[in-house]
């Protein structure tokens, strides 16, 4: 059942996927949260493991960096192996006053400038939104474990907007919506899946914030990521 990009069989991938963009924290949540995890591909590297939490079958699969990276793989994983949902879990960056450093953000739908659309599908759209389904799941586990989310836009970049020249003009760019997370990829994962009548969430950590300089440790970061991943994990069961 190989793809392009994927190598596993059929059976080898689970219905839900959770989706980080580094390989390595694909195999890193595989051997922290999922028991009996098993390498079900490797090509390019892009690691993806099929596990068991809490009993339920789950598939942690990265995507890379960028809409085309993460257009390939959630096109794949949705059209070829019949996931039915997807939930990326990632960092994002912010520049809204409200939003501080390691909070988790859950994107209710992102916008974004991409000719990923158009070229696909021959269609202009600058907003789309994420599942409400798959949102109302990880709203309502999150209140139930006592974890803080905030709910928003967002948008998806083409460019890390750390190295543009000039960030108050990448900021001005972008129409006058309140948006909580910038990050790269929401935008194609969310569009694939509209498209093949899939889920799809995003959720994120927040590790850069225009409002708020402090400097990270390695445990605060490693300990909000952890309690993302648990969120998406009990979202899903």
């Amino acid at each position: 059942m190989p793809t392009p990009h994927i190598e596993s069989e059929l059976d080898q991938i689970a219905p839900i996927v959770l989706m980080p963009g580094d390989p390595l924290r694909a195999k890193y949540i595989a051997e922290h949260f999922l028991e009996n995890p098993e390498l079900v591909n490797q090509v390019r590297n892009m690691y993806g493991y099929t596990g068991t939490y809490k009993g339920k079958k789950v598939t942690v699969f990265a995507s890379g960096m960028g809409i085309p990276s993460i257009g390939i793989y959630s096109y794949e994983l949705y059209k070829y192996y019949n996931v039915e949902k997807i939930i990326r879990i990632g960092t994002c960056g912010s520049f809204h006053q409200d939003v501080k450093l390691l909070d988790v953000i859950l994107s209710s739908g992102a916008y974004c400038k991409s000719y990923f659309d158009e070229l696909l599908d021959g269609v202009d759209i600058d907003f789309i939104q994420s599942s409400e389904e798959l949102n109302n799941q990880i709203i309502t586990k999150a209140q139930e474990k006592g974890i803080d989310i905030k709910y928003g836009k967002t948008i998806t970049s083409d460019v890390f907007d750390l190295y543009c020249d000039d960030k108050k003009d990448f900021r001005s760019s972008f129409p006058d919506m309140t948006f909580l997370s910038v990050e790269m990829e929401a935008f194609g994962l969310f569009y694939i899946a509209k498209k093949l009548g899939k889920q799809a969430a995003c959720l994120m950590t927040c590790v850069d914030s225009v409002y708020d300089e402090r400097s990270l440790s390695s445990e605060d970061r490693e300990k909000s990521l952890n309690d993302m991943i648990t969120l998406a994990l009990e979202a899903v069961l």
